[in-house]
């Protein structure tokens, strides 16, 4: 979890003077490892909202990159953004906030071609009832990384039946990145950070709060017999890569920090010791192959 030594400074800025105050009753507050804002916006016309943060006391600023919520095309009312301040590489600091907003522009047809993107980015999920499991591996035939074996329990969730598609991600990124072409295959050759502007962007179009599955989620599922698990491509999950610990743990997250994010799953080209659903691998958040995709979790 962040240590709690975070400043917050929160310094309204709007990229118009006309704008000045439409935002109001500005408040953060931590959720877990996230940091939440809350505000109230008064405007006549739909806005994007633009969280930046700054760590060198406002020299510079850059833009929050892991933002959910209420922050395109935006009317009046009560909201709530949450940044995911840890994917962006900021778990401990003094920060200054700046917000900002601009006028959304959307016309009809580009509201209609949306829809249909939409509708075909449509991902087909499985339930997963939650429960207490034996994480790792046990016995003969293990690999180092994937010991010790722990308990871990889990609340309920949904995970994409199949791997994200290319189709789906053409739908909303409008490119395909893929080796193997094939609009039903899963998609290929996108790096970690590929995958979280692709959630990022599906998030603001369905409304829905998707996301990658834990390993500790992909592990559950996987020992459930979801589709295509053991075999096809490899698939990204949110966790920094680290080793296991004997201890009880209860919806874990992985590590606090790290420089590799953990890989899960069997690849075509792989031999059957690593298709096994405890084995575990790794890679930088920039690295893409052929043989590595991904599917999410659906949150309530």
């Amino acid at each position: 979890m962040m240590k709690k030594i975070i400043i917050f400074l929160l310094l309204p800025a709007v990229s118009v003077t006309l704008y000045a105050q439409q935002i109001k009753n500005l408040k953060t507050r931590f959720t877990g490892s996230n940091i939440e804002v809350t505000y109230t916006l008064n405007t006549d016309k739909p806005v994007n909202i633009e969280l930046q943060y700054s760590v060198d006391n406002g020299a510079t600023y850059q833009t929050c990159h892991t933002i959910s919520g209420d922050w395109q095309f935006q009317t009046s009312g009560n909201k709530t953004m949450t940044w995911e301040c840890a994917d962006d590489g900021v778990l401990d600091a003094n920060i200054v906030f700046k917000i900002g907003i601009k006028q959304a522009e959307m016309q009809t047809a580009q509201t209609e071609t949306e829809t249909r993107q939409t509708e075909r980015a449509e991902i087909e999920m499985i339930f997963v009832k939650g429960g207490i499991f034996r994480m790792g591996c046990e016995g003969n035939g293990c690999n180092p990384n994937e010991k010790p074996a722990h308990n871990v329990s889990l609340d309920n969730f949904y995970i994409g039946k199949y791997e994200v598609t290319q189709a789906q991600w053409k739908a909303i990124m409008d490119n395909n990145p893929s080796f193997f072409r094939g609009d039903d295959l899963p998609v290929e050759n996108v790096s970690w950070n590929d995958v979280r502007a692709f959630i990022r962007s599906l998030n603001a179009k369905t409304g829905k709060k998707y996301r990658l599955p834990t390993e500790a989620e992909w592990e559950y599922a996987a020992k459930g017999g979801i589709y295509d698990m053991g075999s096809n491509v490899r698939e990204w999950c949110y966790d920094w890569y680290g080793r296991y610990n004997k201890a009880n743990q209860a919806n874990p997250v992985g590590s606090l920090s790290g420089s590799e994010r953990v890989i899960r799953g069997g690849r075509f080209s792989t031999i059957e010791k690593y298709c096994r659903n405890t084995a575990r691998s790794f890679a930088a958040p920039q690295r893409k192959h052929h043989d590595l995709g991904f599917r999410l979790v659906l949150l309530n």
